[in-house]
């Protein structure tokens, strides 16, 4: 096999070897298929990545790459019953590529640099727990709750909002994908563009196209999204809807800056447009002030606010909120009742109270701390470990870094590279509704352990980088 050999034809040569393999039985190491096969790591990589999306084979960090335990499957081609619905179904599958992990689950022992949510040990899990057990003790615990949400709870969403934001105007929802979903759904049809940001949210951008939209990227830059850009793109595509992250953005960490918030409201209402604000990350600033939402100074319901408790308590609080005012709320509202009635009781009672307590604050104080003393140890250690990378700034808030690579270096690769040294991270080219302009990854410091993991965590992701380009220098 020569130099100019594809992954796909190693991924071949590999298969040919697994069948002459046991369950358990260790693949050739990396250097040894690059010697045996004469190629480059990069190809090894993503062969190796290739048979472990499949099930073929399973990475140890640290051990090596093994053949998998084989599973009985019905021949290829037979008929399975279900054949009819090939037919039957329309065409209007659900496409996860980009959330969806093309590696499948990491192998245990490997630091999770791409988590979204923060460590259990960042987490309130002792009022959490006291909260849904008095929840679930109540007397009309199991009661239908309003569709809208518990007044109480609505109160406490408004409040966090400010301005002129009254209860009337906040349905809560099951976490804010939910709530994004919901949004989508009610305030376009299918075939609808939507500006989004470029990069933005994956999960937004799968939302979006479940309900039938096509995103249109508009860029950001150090102060946010550009307000000429998106004056631009509404005037050419026609689009009527505007999805966008003003505070702590993912993956960038960009805040929007004070003069674009007005122009930002001012381009969608000239155009007759909606902005979808998603305000995941108000609870995850690392101490500095936090802008006020735009939909707080809302006056003529261009804002569709979308907000959630997930990401600075626990993963399974699956509370949110939409705030809205006119007849799109009543649209979100119809939406969500054909959808799933309402979110449960129980569920909001807990997030109330955890909401109404003073230890709520300190928590987000607190939290505030660690995830900065965590942004500082985690963009130290790749100015260490990883030379010619560029970070976009250190951010203020939220959870995440947006690394820049060096020149030539492929960031799907790199991943897959990375999963087999034991380290996970995220891939930049699922940030970007079309073709990314360079190579990124969006690394987290807040789901692993402590300080030390991250920065181990690090010290593998270059170790994977030095794998692919032993030229390199550390």
């Amino acid at each position: 096999m020569n130099d100019g050999s594809t992954s796909g034809e190693l991924a071949d040569s590999l298969r040919t070897l697994l069948s002459r393999l046991s369950p358990g039985d260790r693949l050739p190491s990396s250097r040894e298929l690059i010697k045996e096969f004469r190629v480059g790591p990069a190809t090894v990589a993503r062969a190796i990545a290739a048979l472990a999306a499949e099930g073929a084979v399973v990475t140890r960090p640290g051990s090596g790459t093994y053949v998998a335990q084989r599973t009985r499957l019905r021949d290829e081609g037979s008929d399975t019953g279900t054949d009819w619905q090939t037919v039957a179904l329309t065409d209007r599958a659900v496409d996860t590529h980009l959330i969806a992990d093309p590696l499948g689950p990491p192998p245990a022992g490997t630091i999770p640099l791409d988590g979204g949510y923060v460590h259990r040990s960042l987490q309130p899990t002792r009022a959490l727990s006291a909260a849904l057990a008095r929840a679930a003790r109540r007397p009309d615990a199991w009661d239908r709750a309003p569709a809208g949400g518990l007044t109480a709870l609505r109160t406490a969403f408004a409040h966090i909002v400010g301005g002129s934001v009254a209860p009337q105007d906040v349905l809560v929802t099951a976490g804010g994908q939910s709530a994004l979903s919901i949004a989508f759904r009610a305030i376009a049809g299918p075939g609808s563009p939507v500006l989004v940001e470029s990069p933005t949210y994956p999960r937004a951008l799968t939302a979006a196209r479940a309900a039938g939209l096509r995103p249109v990227p508009v860029p950001l830059d150090a102060d946010g999204l550009r307000p000429d850009l998106l004056a631009d793109a509404f005037a050419m595509t026609g689009a009527r809807l505007l999805y966008c992250q003003p505070t702590f953005q993912n993956p960038t960490g960009t805040v929007l800056a004070p003069d674009r918030r007005r122009q930002i409201l001012d381009v969608a209402r000239a155009s007759g447009a909606f902005v979808i604000e998603d305000d995941f990350a108000r609870h995850l600033g690392h101490g500095g002030a936090v802008p006020r939402p735009l939909v707080a100074d809302d006056r003529d319901g261009t804002v569709v606010h979308v907000t959630s408790l997930t990401k600075p308590a626990a993963p399974s609080l699956r509370i949110g909120a939409l705030v809205a005012r006119g007849p799109v709320m009543e649209r979100m509202r119809a939406v969500r009742l054909v959808d799933d009635f309402f979110v449960t009781r129980p569920l909001q009672e807990a997030a109330l109270e955890v909401l109404s307590s003073p230890s709520w604050d300190r928590h987000v104080r607190s939290l505030g701390t660690a995830l900065r003393e965590r942004c500082a140890v985690l963009a130290a250690a790749i100015t260490q470990e990883i030379p010619g990378a560029a970070l976009s700034g250190l951010p203020t808030g939220g959870l995440h870094l947006w690394v820049r690579l060096p020149p030539g270096v492929d960031d799907a690769v790199l991943t897959s590279a990375a999963r087999q040294h034991g380290v996970a991270v995220s891939a930049g080219s699922r940030y970007f509704a079309t073709e990314p302009p360079a190579a990124h990854l969006r690394v987290g410091f807040a789901a692993t352990a402590d300080h030390a993991e991250l920065t181990l965590g690090v010290r593998r992701l270059g170790a994977a980088l030095m794998d692919l380009d032993p030229k390199r220098e550390g």
